[in-house]
């Protein structure tokens, strides 16, 4: 069977969709013929067994933005009906991408069956035009090609309630949990937090917590700065990249990390006390099930939160919108401060749970079982198809 991926970036660009697509396709090669095209602007992954098709692109919209919406040339564009038009079964990683798009017409011309995987729901952005830019899109695009799908997944039942409501879906959608490298995320206990700190020239005693993603709006970059402008005493890791640039708040007790990525984010998971994820309109990013993986408790927004459905000890909850969020935020932090003891004793919980639910082999496993029912679906139309005539 014949995979072809469409994805927006390849995985070398670093975020959580494109990581989770690169991690998926590693394991399908291993059964299957797999493509994946995604745009050029970053290098190809070093994936072995995939066949990659870089598409010729213009990023300027995340470079000046942060919005990554990146542009295919025409050439592209052709280029990708013909690929489709080789391929068994196409798989789009979200549906708000152009290059998905034209994707999903290529399959509907050739009647390829197609699995479409939503990662994002609604997005709450403090910028008018753009939520109802967002609105537009997810009333006519979303519902078009999440209601054309063959089959249609959501990496969390927030996200798959939150289209349910307006999409109308051929069959019935299923939530896959995106998985974790256990081989590679492993348990931080209190031995491994103090190499990691010592590692990271840290104070071994003082609070320290971390956010891992990348720089823009949609993360809570805001809610970060006025946090570390009122947790003074707290070392904030901010390990990312994007148009916001922490630096320039000039803030002491704030160190931004832009190098890191797959192990090397591994002891700044272990050296935290606490994950700090005030993003919006995520299902469930990839940066929670690495840091609880490393038995890093979390606090991040409620649908978040909910996406994980882990103990409150383990995932703490705290509403990202209103004009209050900051308060809130803070409140929640400075009550995790106080019992520092208690965030140390649900490290080896926190883990526990992440690496008994989250697996890239069982993630895998599950979109092959998916990949074959639609590929032996075409076979039998294609067959009865013939016979007829």
């Amino acid at each position: 069977m014949r995979i072809l991926i469409v994805t927006h970036y390849f995985a070398t660009h670093r975020g959580g969709i494109e990581i989770v697509a690169g991690e998926v396709a590693r394991r399908l090669a291993r059964t299957y013929a797999v493509s994946w095209a995604a745009s050029d602007c970053d290098p190809t992954p070093a994936i072995e067994g995939i066949t990659y098709l870089p598409m010729p692109t213009n990023n300027v919209v995340e470079r000046t933005s942060g919005l990554p919406l990146p542009i295919w040339s025409l050439r592209s564009y052709a280029q990708l009906f013909r690929l489709v038009r080789d391929a068994d079964v196409v798989h789009l990683h979200d549906f708000a991408y152009p290059g998905n798009w034209v994707a999903f017409l290529a399959a509907k011309r050739f009647r390829k069956p197609m699995l479409v995987t939503q990662h994002i729901g609604s997005v709450p952005y403090r910028s008018r035009i753009l939520r109802l830019a967002q609105w537009l899109a997810h009333a006519t695009l979303g519902r078009l090609i999440l209601g054309g799908a063959d089959c249609v997944t959501f990496v969390s039942s927030v996200v798959r309630d939150y289209y349910t409501g307006f999409v109308h879906f051929r069959k019935p959608p299923t939530v896959i949990a995106n998985g974790v490298d256990t081989d590679t995320f492993v348990d931080g206990d209190v031995d491994a937090q103090a190499r990691a700190r010592a590692t990271l020239d840290l104070d071994p005693e003082a609070p320290v917590f971390l956010f891992v993603g990348r720089f823009v709006e949609k993360k809570g970059l805001h809610i970060i700065e006025a946090l570390a402008r009122r947790l003074g005493d707290v070392t904030w890791i901010l390990a990312g990249w994007g148009p916001i640039d922490p630096d320039s708040w000039g803030l002491p007790n704030v160190r931004v990390i832009s190098d890191r990525r797959g192990a090397a984010l591994v002891p700044l998971y272990q050296a935290a006390d606490l994950l700090v994820l005030p993003s919006v309109g995520e299902g469930l990013p990839l940066v929670v099930q690495e840091a609880m993986s490393c038995g890093t408790p979390v606090i991040t927004g409620e649908d978040t939160a909910a996406s994980v459905g882990a103990p409150s000890d383990l995932v703490i909850s705290c509403a990202v919108d209103g004009a209050d969020a900051v308060v809130r935020w803070e409140s929640a932090l400075r009550s995790a401060l106080a019992d520092r003891v208690g965030l140390a004793a649900v490290r080896k919980q926190t883990a526990t749970l992440a690496r008994s639910r989250w697996t890239w082999m069982g993630c895998a496993a599950a979109y092959g079982t998916i990949f074959e029912s639609l590929h032996n679906g075409s076979t039998q139309a294609s067959t009865n198809f013939g016979a007829g005539h």
